[in-house]
């Protein structure tokens, strides 16, 4: 399932709020700062997580694989059953 704009309504095992469902390697979207407006959404590879308390409401602050850095909106499952 892929979100397009920001979803308050998921699943809470998918929320991108809480540090523990977000790993090294996860895959996730996420809106970086010039895109908080706009809400346009990154798509990624989560290489370190930069939030160090257990939730933030507007997202847990990542940085992808391709050093982009911004706070985590969605998180893409692994399996698309």
């Amino acid at each position: 399932m892929r979100y397009t704009k920001w979803s308050y309504d998921q699943p809470q095992h998918m929320n991108g709020q809480l540090r523990k469902n977000i790993t090294v390697g996860t895959e996730v979207e996420i809106v970086q700062k010039h895109h908080q407006r706009t809400g346009e959404l990154t798509h990624g590879f989560v290489e370190r997580l930069l939030t160090k308390s257990a939730s933030h409401p507007h997202g847990i602050k990542v940085r992808l694989e391709t050093g982009e850095v911004g706070r985590v909106k969605n998180i893409i499952p692994d399996d698309f059953d």
